[in-house]
């Protein structure tokens, strides 16, 4: 298993990645890989979404997790799946514990000081700064950030190709989350482009 930090650390940007058809997953996948983007975080918004980490896991440098895990019982379906990580838009100890239990890298969602200090009364300090740009954009997460000094953070949701650099710079941030890597009726092509660009956001 590879630690959250490590993961986070990989690539510059997160795509998040709401898979329709499985038919798709595995070319996205490696389309974004050869891009340079090896972290994918697929969410559990659609019916094709476990069939999709099945399919993205072949990939070779692929590191392929599950994301919008809401309850345990999503949460012991993706661990039992084999995903890397796990990412879910909030944080309670019902859908922590089981995750932090098997030891599988979590990165839950905060927007507050109180959602940060649950996460470290669970031994946790890396997270995910969500919805980013309307809980106050990187000026609260600067607040955020100065009292927990020692955790860092992915920002995600409403984070753009020009407004990731400005995240980015911020020492406390390791990667941000995005779905601008993946536009609908992109080709291929376009993707491992795009991907190639996003990884070179972090300068």
């Amino acid at each position: 298993m590879t630690d959250i930090a490590t993961i986070m650390q990989t690539s510059a940007v997160i795509p998040v990645l709401v898979i329709d058809d499985a038919a798709t997953a595995k070319p996205l996948a490696e389309a974004l890989v050869a891009g340079g983007l090896r972290v994918l975080e697929v969410t559990l918004r659609t019916p094709a979404a476990m069939e999709a980490i099945a399919e993205m896991k072949q990939v070779p440098g692929a590191i392929v997790g599950a994301g919008t895990v809401v309850n345990d019982a999503q949460a012991r379906e993706v661990i039992d799946a084999g995903v890397e990580f796990i990412v879910s838009p909030g944080l309670t100890e019902r859908v922590a514990r089981p995750i932090i239990d098997a030891g599988v890298a979590f990165l839950p969602g905060t927007a507050t000081a109180g959602d940060i200090m649950r996460g470290l009364d669970l031994g946790l300090t890396h997270f995910k700064f969500f919805p980013a740009e309307t809980s106050g954009g990187l000026k609260a997460l600067k607040a955020l950030a100065a009292p927990f000094y020692q955790c860092r953070f992915c920002p995600t949701g409403g984070i753009t190709e020009a407004s990731a650099p400005d995240w980015l710079a911020f020492k406390p941030v390791l990667c941000v989350g995005g779905s601008w890597v993946t536009p609908t009726g992109a080709s291929m092509a376009e993707v491992e482009a795009k991907a190639r660009a996003a990884n070179a956001l972090r300068g």
